[in-house]
């Protein structure tokens, strides 16, 4: 368990949507400090917020954020792209910058900052995936999410002994700029950030957010034509 108060946290795309309410629940319990990425980042009227400029798929922009951020005890990695819904239709190079942003990116911040959270006695990292990390629509974002949903768990078991916990968050829409044209229920940003903060400080390894993402882990053991009805014919 990783108790949050006091804890120095790097959130990617921390300055809008779940990224800034995870910033903000940060600061209800007590976070030391808060470091908050976007590629153009705003200034903070919180002195524990340091906004700091990240290109997640630019290794540089990794290199250089990794320096600034000796401190780091806590990482989450929120930043994140969407895609078109097709694969047949949308060209490889689109497809493969989803990855970029969604998989690699990610990757490439982990593998850089391990070294540092191990310098600092070890905390956590905190993943955010989607339901559709299990359901097949979406185009190449539910496939990034499935695969980082993956690198999620084979790290968690990469860092079993080195003092640093790893919970992967899952969540349907939720009410952000990205989801504005979206007619579904959707979750409030608040609500999912407190439950991914929970998971952090109590130590679960999957924080399923909402009905959604419950419903579409357990719709994984059932035929396929429960889970795509069309199959059914």
């Amino acid at each position: 368990m990783t108790t949050l108060e006091g804890a120095v946290v790097l959130v990617t795309g921390g300055q809008r949507g779940i990224g800034k309410a995870i910033v903000d629940d940060l600061l209800t319990r007590g976070a030391a400090k808060v470091y908050a990425t976007a590629r153009t980042p705003k200034p903070s009227t919180d002195p524990r917020v340091v906004p700091l400029p990240l290109e997640i798929t630019d290794q540089a922009s990794i290199d250089t954020l990794v320096a600034a951020v000796p401190d780091v005890t806590v990482l989450i990695n929120n930043a994140g792209v969407g895609s078109p819904y097709t694969y047949l239709d949308t060209p490889t190079e689109e497809v493969r910058a989803v990855f970029e942003a969604n998989f690699f990116g990610p990757l490439n911040l982990t593998r850089a900052l391990v070294p540092v959270i191990e310098r600092n006695g070890g905390g956590h990292i905190l993943n955010a995936h989607s339901a559709l990390s299990w359901v097949a629509r979406g185009g190449a974002y539910a496939a990034t999410k499935a695969a980082f949903w993956l690198q999620t768990n084979a790290i968690r078991l990469e860092l079993l002994s080195r003092g640093i916990g790893v919970t992967g968050l899952h969540m349907g829409y939720v009410d952000t700029d990205m989801t504005t044209a979206v007619t579904a229920p959707k979750s409030r940003p608040e609500d999912i950030a407190k439950q991914a903060l929970d998971g952090i400080e109590s130590g679960a390894h999957e924080v399923l957010a909402d009905d959604t993402a419950r419903g579409a882990k357990a719709a994984t053991a059932l035929d396929l034509t429960a889970v795509y009805p069309e199959l059914a014919g």
